[in-house]
């Protein structure tokens, strides 16, 4: 499983046309850059901060800011940490969490704030000394702060259930939405005091269980410190620490919301998962994916992506959870099996405009094609390997190469038939180097290696934004067939002329110097380029001589069905058809020049005994298989004589 970087902002997309610009990214506020979580109720709307709690609510519409910080009482400071923990609640729209040394909770979009704790840091006043600089120059931009919140979470299948964590080492929970408050952190065997509470993760599945994650990098320790409790707190259980495969100081842990044995946890060093609950965990190193800090993991809702949030190299995505949800140990037991990934979208040809300029970053876009997930438990070493795809009557339409490695291993199928046969000519056809995309549905997928076949399935589907029905996604891949077939017979045609050119060209070289055939077959020659001229071009100099004949405009046609997949537009089709009465109309002419020019000279030809100029597909293709044969028994020929 690969990851891709797709952006360095907040407020982007994770697919865009041509890639994800540094245009499809919007800051949304000033400081130095901290949460923003959109606001449950309305998307466009979103909660953002800088530094010290400055919290703001945005409205991307108008991208007008309000401040909405909770203020402090008569003669009271409130201690926001330098990064203030935002928090949306997920069972109640429009419910947003802030967090000081006190937990604050708005039902009106941060209008009015309700206090619904005590302090519960240690209010240790010997950590709230940050006036005293002992000298030398004061520098309190609120990163000094100390004895605050840092993590909130409520638990999904209980609103009143509540979990907060501390810098200063406290884990505090309330099962009455905020009414009565537990230290819960003294049940965590073998956790040093005071350490930093970097996350605290309610449950998707259980209102008991929640997770935490400790950093105590500040003491010297980079090791991971995380938990599991499964009883409100009472008791915990030690999931990452020094003698697992978990490098780096503990960040932030997630729980998939599919599958609740599986764990993603984002330390300093990198992105580790874990398939049985925390019992072992393996180290994510898909596609170019650095070993670099995950502060934070979001797991997209709809599509079952997980995005990583880095420190200083980017926000990437791990397309499709679905492969790491379907491994059990049954799949684990097999040498090799397929594992089942969501439909893949055909999604809808677009591009992102010009460039932006020097500085433009351009992330990564979805591959653009279906993700093919298989699992091998140990490497493929000796032998092809490699994976067909079948359609619905178990014809073979295309071979993927597969790769080798242990574990779970994905390609990507282009969704594509094979590019139509173009004829050459002096200028390129771009979309011609294209095959049509395959209808969705379901296709057949058959991996090969060893003698083996192991088969598994694969689903395609349309793209969700697309306008246009399946009926006209299937008129639209007549169309490109329709167009794929004319190619074909340019191409048979052109085959035809040029066999008859180079035929007559041999012919000439077998004649003796002055005889008055060769002006003949040289006028015939003329005569073949000027029908091949209304087919391809000829001249040379690129794409720019303006120059444009049946294949092209065929080109520029195949190119507008395969951009829009949609129903074709009536003066589409009926382009088809006025390009192929065109090449009829090429057609009768050399079929013309053949009955005439080409029947005189070969009588000619037969007085001389020489062959006659090729000019049927049977005769051009053994007229090309003669050469060859001639070609090898030269060469053959060659090496067998002695120096």
């Amino acid at each position: 499983m690969n990851a891709r970087k797709c952006g360095a902002d907040v407020g982007g997309d994770s697919a865009s046309g041509g890639g994800i610009s540094n245009k499809r990214w919007e800051n949304l506020y000033g400081g130095d850059g901290f949460w923003a979580v959109p606001d449950t109720s309305d998307p466009e709307s979103v909660y953002v901060e800088s530094q010290g709690g400055f919290i703001g609510r945005v409205d991307r519409r108008t991208m007008s800011s309000r401040d909405v910080q909770p203020k402090a009482d008569y003669k009271e400071k409130l201690r926001f940490n330098w990064n203030a923990p935002i928090a949306a609640s997920p069972t109640n729209k429009g419910v947003v969490y802030v967090a000081a040394q006190f937990l604050f909770r708005s039902k009106d979009h941060g209008d009015t704030w309700d206090r619904i704790s005590p302090d519960l840091t240690t209010n240790d006043p010997e950590k709230q000394r940050q006036e005293e600089s002992g000298g030398i120059t004061v520098d309190n931009s609120s990163a000094e702060a100390h004895t605050t919140i840092t993590v909130i979470s409520e638990s999904p299948v209980d609103a009143n259930t509540i979990w907060v964590g501390t810098d200063d080492g406290n884990v505090q929970l309330t099962r009455d939405a905020g009414a009565h408050w537990s230290n819960v952190v003294g049940n965590v065997a073998g956790l040093p005091k005071a350490s930093f509470v970097s996350w605290v993760e309610a449950s998707r599945f259980e209102p008991g269980t929640a997770y935490a994650a400790f950093d105590r990098h500040t003491f010297g320790d980079m090791t991971p410190w995380v938990y599991r409790t499964q009883d409100f707190g009472k008791t915990w259980t030690r999931i990452a620490g020094p003698s697992g495969a978990v490098r780096g100081y503990a960040h932030v842990i997630k729980e998939d919301t599919v599958k609740k044995d599986l764990l993603f946890l984002g330390t300093e060093l990198g992105l580790f998962i874990s398939i049985d609950a925390g019992r072992s965990w393996a180290e994510f190193r898909g596609g170019d994916f650095p070993r670099v800090a995950v502060r934070d993991l979001q797991i997209h809702p709809r599509d079952g992506d997980l995005v990583l949030a880095t420190h200083g190299r980017g926000i990437w995505i791990v397309d499709d959870l679905s492969p790491l949800r379907a491994l059990s140990d049954e799949v684990l037991a097999k040498d090799v099996a397929f594992v089942p990934g969501r439909p893949a979208q055909q999604r809808m040809s677009a591009s992102g405009g010009w460039s932006e300029g020097d500085a433009t970053f351009i992330g990564e876009n979805p591959p653009n094609g279906a993700l093919v997930t298989y699992y091998q438990r140990a490497r493929h070493l000796y032998g092809p390997i490699e994976i067909e795809v079948l359609d619905e009557q178990g014809k073979v339409i295309d071979v993927i190469p597969a790769s080798t490695r242990r574990g779970l291993n994905r390609v990507t199928w282009t969704m594509q038939h094979k590019p139509p046969r173009v004829p050459r000519a002096a200028t390129v056809a771009n979309w011609g180097s294209r095959g049509p995309r395959v209808m969705p549905g379901t296709y057949a997928v058959r991996l090969r290696k060893a003698g083996k076949n192991v088969d598994g399935r694969i689903e395609i589907a349309l793209d969700r934004r697309a306008t246009y029905s399946m009926d006209d996604r299937r008129k639209n891949y007549e169309a490109q067939l329709k167009v794929v077939a004319l190619f074909g017979d340019m191409s048979a045609l052109v085959d035809r002329i040029d066999a008859a050119q180079k035929g007559t060209a041999e012919r000439t070289g077998k004649l003796p110097k002055g005889d008055p055939l060769a002006p003949r077959l040289a006028a015939l020659r003329e005569k073949l380029e000027e029908v091949k001229r209304k087919i391809v071009t000829t001249k040379e100099g690129g794409a720019i001589t303006g120059e444009e004949r049946i294949r092209e405009h065929t080109d520029h046609l195949y190119g507008a069905l395969l951009r829009y997949e949609g129903k074709p537009a009536v003066y589409q089709d009926a382009r088809i058809v006025a390009l192929r009465r065109e090449l009829e109309d090429v057609q009768r002419d050399f079929d013309q020049l053949t009955a005439t020019d080409v029947k005189a000279l070969d009588a000619v030809l037969r007085e001389r005994s020489l062959p006659p100029i090729p000019t049927t597909a049977a005769t051009a293709a053994l007229e090309g298989a003669g050469r060859a044969t001639a070609a090898a028994q030269s060469d053959s020929g060659a090496v067998a004589r002695p120096p």
